[in-house]
């Protein structure tokens, strides 16, 4: 597991997730999204129907309790796939302006009911209409006992007209005992509103994970 997370921190070059990131919240600023993934195995003649093997929700929020400072709360999905609920502080490293952005984070929570402390680290760069992100999680039981899991999502991200979005996500991760993996996660990003849009996207496995789905989500800014 430290090999892996090694190689993965040695890879980031840009920055975060598309819900978190290397980019503070605004001071007073909210940022909410909830998603449902739906999956099925990859080998459909493995199929007994159209019904999907595989379900989970998400809620992510985001609070800009200074220009600096941004906090929130992650519910949903660990990467060992248990139930979680974790609340995490970050705060850039870089000046403000810097063409590369560096932030740091640290969340304390529950995964499957047991305590975790969840650290963190974003590197990303923007320019005129595009993005490069990247997030990397460590997921540490607290007194003893299991090891931990670890997470890289990269993110490559573009705005075209009418503010839609097209982002290509590339995710990585361990969990404790378990091969690596690998996925493809692409999506589109439809604004609704001025402060509401939707999401759809799909999830392909490469490596150490032999499912596909789709996403269906909702992100808001206020």
């Amino acid at each position: 597991m430290r090999r892996f997370l090694a190689l993965c921190l040695a890879g980031l070059g840009a920055a975060p997730t598309v819900e978190a990131g290397a980019w503070p919240q605004e001071r007073g600023s909210w940022f909410a999204s909830a998603a449902v993934h739906l999956t099925w195995p990859q080998d459909v003649t493995t199929w007994t129907g159209l019904q999907p093997t595989g379900r989970y929700d998400a809620l992510y929020l985001e609070y800009g309790v200074t220009d600096r400072l941004t906090a929130g709360l992650d519910l949903g999905r660990s990467v060992s796939g248990a139930g979680k609920m974790v609340g995490f502080v970050r705060w850039p490293l870089t000046r403000e302006g810097a063409r590369i952005r560096i932030a740091t984070e640290l969340g304390l929570g529950r995964i499957e009911g047991a305590a975790v402390v969840r650290p963190g680290l974003s590197v990303g760069m923007g320019w005129d209409r595009g993005w490069v992100a990247a997030d990397a999680l460590v997921e540490q039981p607290l007194g003893g006992g299991t090891g931990a899991d670890v997470k890289v999502d990269v993110t490559f991200g573009l705005t075209g007209a009418r503010g839609r979005k097209t982002l290509l996500q590339v995710q990585m991760g361990q969990e404790s005992g378990d091969p690596a993996f690998l996925r493809l996660a692409p999506s589109l990003v439809w604004p609704l509103t001025d402060h509401l849009s939707v999401e759809i996207g799909g999830a392909y496995g490469l490596v150490g994970d032999a499912s596909m789905g789709i996403k269906l989500g909702l992100w808001a800014d206020f």
